[in-house]
């Protein structure tokens, strides 16, 4: 042939023993860099709380229509804890 023979590249199992993921740690996931500003670091903090919030409501509302008492009863719980809590007793004068 003009161009050459094929060369073959050694045999393939050598090269998957050698690449083993497992021996080399977990792979660690992309990094990102914090912001510096104040006012991007107020909104992100904001906007956790807020997705945090829908999220649980959200949750709450499908158990509510799923049918699941368990998950209502423990916000019941905590509800009726905390209601207490921030409670004033009213001083008549």
């Amino acid at each position: 042939m003009v161009q050459g023979a094929v060369r073959k590249s050694g045999n393939g199992i050598k090269l998957k023993q050698k690449r083993n993921p497992a021996a080399a740690g977990a792979k660690k996931g992309a990094r990102a860099i914090a912001p510096k500003r104040e006012s991007i670091i107020k909104q992100r903090k904001t906007t956790k709380k807020h997705t945090a919030s829908l999220l649980a409501n959200l949750e709450r509302k499908l158990a509510e229509k799923a049918g699941h008492t368990e998950l209502l009863a423990k916000d019941k719980k905590k509800a009726g804890a905390t209601a207490g809590k921030n409670d004033k007793p009213i001083k008549k004068t």
